[in-house]
């Protein structure tokens, strides 16, 4: 479209620039007959034909004042095309919405187009506020309801115990076993390689434990903020899982309580994932403010995975991931490739102050 537009400006001025010239050009050769057509143009200035130099000046003009008129006629368009990029985003307080000079010299339309933004700006704020206080409010279940709520969390874990820990110890089990039989043939070389496959398949296992021992943890976070709940939940793995674990993690990040548990949970689930499938040597955690959003990020150095092979799979932990941040008016963005490593990055909008203290405005 820029383009276009260019060239239309641009092919404008050169006929307003051409008309005139020819028609002076015309009243002095013909009108006044000061000289021929041919004197004109043999005419130079500095070796080069006089013609060649007014050519070269009307497209200079002609591209100068395109360049310049397009940026005054795109520069609103943009405006409001970064305006809409960052409403899609979830970025409802970004500093562009706190600008007033675009509107200065604007057409009714234009001001009336910002102010449509304007409008729908504030109705989706408005209704992640509802979302989220919707989110954050206790719910009230039935004692039937809430013992088949946990019969069927007990249920999955036990069934991903025995899909994975069950297997690595029974695997772990056999090589011992297929290793004692074995054990006089075995040269030192071969017996040291042997117990180093035994040793790996264990520590996987161990891993796999501590992975699902995270969901057996409380949901909610007490009395604790959630930057308190999730350097304990890390402190407590750094050391005991054979992965690096480096987070940075904002003291001064106050949420309604809801919304905490909702955040903390996904970042167990997120934890979990890595140490189960990532096969990572290195795992991050971030959790920042910025003017409009609270992001939480962990980045891994894993194998990756194929994301849509995964979500057609129906993948539990992805899709509860999924819930939780909708439930919260967030956004989910989740950057992987196979063997290059994962970025989850959750961004969830800021639609009133952060809080001083817990579960207050």
């Amino acid at each position: 479209m820029k383009g276009r537009l260019w060239l239309l400006i641009f092919a404008q001025q050169l006929l307003m620039l051409f008309v005139p010239l020819l028609a002076l050009l015309a009243f002095f050769i013909w009108g006044l007959d000061l000289l021929s057509f041919q004197q004109f143009w043999d005419l130079k200035a500095f070796d080069l034909p006089l013609t060649a130099w007014l050519l070269a000046a009307i497209i200079l003009i002609a591209a100068f004042y395109a360049s310049i008129y397009s940026l005054q006629i795109n520069q609103p368009y943009e405006d409001i095309q970064a305006r809409l990029n960052w409403l899609v985003m979830g970025k409802y307080n970004h500093t562009i919405f706190s600008e007033t000079n675009q509107k200065k010299g604007a057409s009714n339309q234009m001001i009336s187009l910002y102010q449509d933004i304007e409008d729908l700006r504030q109705k989706l704020i408005q209704l992640s506020s509802d979302i989220q206080e919707y989110s954050a409010a206790p719910t009230f279940v039935g004692q039937d309801t809430k013992e088949e709520i946990i019969e069927g969390e007990r249920g999955r874990i036990a069934r991903e115990l025995h899909d994975s820990v069950s297997q690595d110890l029974f695997a772990a089990t056999m090589m011992l076993s297929a290793l004692n039989e074995g054990m006089d043939d075995l040269a030192p070389e071969k017996l040291k390689q042997a117990v180093a496959r035994i040793d790996q398949v264990i520590a996987r296992g161990q891993t796999e434990m501590r992975a699902l021992l995270l969901h057996l943890r409380p949901v909610e976070l007490r009395d604790r903020r959630l930057t308190e709940g999730l350097e304990q939940i890390l402190k407590e793995l750094q050391g005991r899982v054979p992965i690096t674990i480096n987070w940075q993690l904002d003291p001064s990040i106050r949420l309604d309580s809801g919304i905490e548990d909702h955040l903390f949970r996904i970042a167990q689930e997120s934890i979990s994932n890595t140490l189960r499938h990532a096969q990572a040597s290195q795992l991050d955690v971030y959790l920042e403010a910025s003017p409009d959003s609270v992001d939480l990020r962990v980045i891994d150095d894993g194998i990756g995975f194929d994301l849509e092979k995964l979500r057609n799979a129906g993948n539990y932990g992805l899709a509860n991931i999924e819930e939780r941040v909708k439930s919260l008016g967030g956004q989910l963005r989740i950057r992987t490739l196979p063997k290059q490593g994962t970025a989850i990055i959750i961004s969830i909008p800021k639609t009133r102050p952060m809080q001083i203290e817990r579960g207050t405005v």
